[in-house]
């Protein structure tokens, strides 16, 4: 078996010569393959991507379509090529974004629909029956890497923004904001859109839980994680912490 830490050493290159391999499924990979692999596989890397491409090309493409809104996503899979996942698409398949999703719970499912997929492209490649077609030049997104800075909630935005991009980024990096100084993990929140009265970053406990206000709308929290504890529920947190009227989270 070869486990090279890079695609680059040679001895992985020579390695991968030697056993004249007819195509290389490539799943979830973080890193360029070098053009002097890329035409060692006789049908070239098969790459099994999260998205409908061009939409979403970049490490984080299901975070990235639940933050932006979509509804539909999907898998696609392609011949690996010099550009960040440009290569020639094998085939596709669609998968509905749920009201409630999060980046786990679509991952999850396109990993296992995904795979389906990718053995039907090896076999269909294997049959000869198959040959990719280049993708269209319209609908190109881009969805790189989501950083732990990237998942801090701007408290801002409309609730129904801030709820999308909570649940973009569950369960990693993972969506935080700040609270007396210190880091507050969030779980996946609810919009609560008629709520007005509550500035942006507003905390306000209540007999159903604890409200944050938003730039437009508020959110009701689910779970949190204080600074050195476990994720609790909001309100459980809430008795604890006991927010004093108008004080704020991510100040």
């Amino acid at each position: 078996m070869l486990q090279p830490r890079s695609p680059r050493e040679p001895q992985f290159l020579a390695g991968l010569a030697e056993l004249a391999v007819d195509a290389a499924p490539v799943v979830a990979y973080g890193a360029l393959v070098p053009p002097a692999a890329l035409g060692l596989p006789r049908h070239g890397w098969v790459n099994l991507h999260f998205s409908l491409l061009p939409a979403w090309r970049g490490a984080a493409p299901v975070q990235h379509a639940i933050m932006a809104g979509d509804e539909v996503t999907g898998a696609s899979t392609f011949r690996l090529e010099a550009g960040l996942d440009t290569g020639p698409v094998f085939g596709t398949l669609t998968e509905a974004i749920g009201a409630r999703d999060t980046a786990g719970d679509l991952l999850e499912r396109l990993a296992a629909s995904g795979a389906r997929l990718l053995v039907a492209t090896l076999d269909g490649i294997a049959a000869g029956t198959l040959e990719p077609q280049p993708q269209p030049s319209e609908g190109v997104s881009l969805a790189p890497r989501i950083e732990p800075a990237d998942a801090r909630v701007e408290w801002a935005l409309p609730a129904h923004v801030v709820d999308r991009r909570v649940r973009g980024v569950t369960p990693a990096p993972g969506a935080w904001t700040t609270w007396r100084d210190d880091r507050l993990r969030l779980g996946p929140v609810v919009p609560v859109p008629d709520v007005a009265d509550l500035a942006p970053g507003e905390v306000r406990v209540e007999r159903p839980g604890v409200l944050v206000g938003t730039g437009r709308g508020a959110v009701r929290l689910g779970e949190v994680q204080p600074a050195g504890r476990r994720m609790l529920p909001a309100a459980e947190w809430a008795r604890g912490a006991r927010p004093e009227p108008g004080e704020q989270v991510g100040g």
